[in-house]
């Protein structure tokens, strides 16, 4: 369950390029599915989009944040770098540490919601 007030965090790396939850939920999918396409779709984009996102995260770092595998005998698939699960890791850290903050700084003016009206 999750607990308000809470942050929704958007990290600003440029004008036009930034980190937030959509990125950062599709990197956790393409772990848990080990598919890019599989992730997409739960994540109702198109697999095309995706790879713009994940295009975008790899840029952000300067290094590959999924590492995919052509189809065949094996199979295909894409996994999680080191890089990519430590951006998950501190995204969601300080996603979680923003929350807390806001919560401290806003509990007491939250508490006294109402007090001190008018009556007219």
């Amino acid at each position: 369950m999750k607990k308000y007030p809470r942050a929704a965090l958007k990290v600003d790396f440029g004008t036009e390029v930034r980190l937030g939850p959509g990125k950062v939920r599709l990197l956790e999918l393409i772990a848990e599915t080990g598919s890019i396409s599989a992730a997409a779709r739960q994540m109702e984009m198109s697999y095309r989009r995706a790879w713009l996102l994940i295009d975008e995260v790899n840029g952000i770092f300067g290094n590959l944040v999924v590492e995919t595998a052509t189809g065949g005998a094996g199979g295909g698939g894409a996994k999680i770098t080191p890089l990519g699960e430590a951006v998950i890791v501190a995204f969601r850290t300080i996603e979680h540490e923003t929350t807390e903050l806001i919560q401290a700084k806003l509990t007491k003016l939250l508490t006294q919601r109402g007090r001190g009206r008018r009556e007219t």
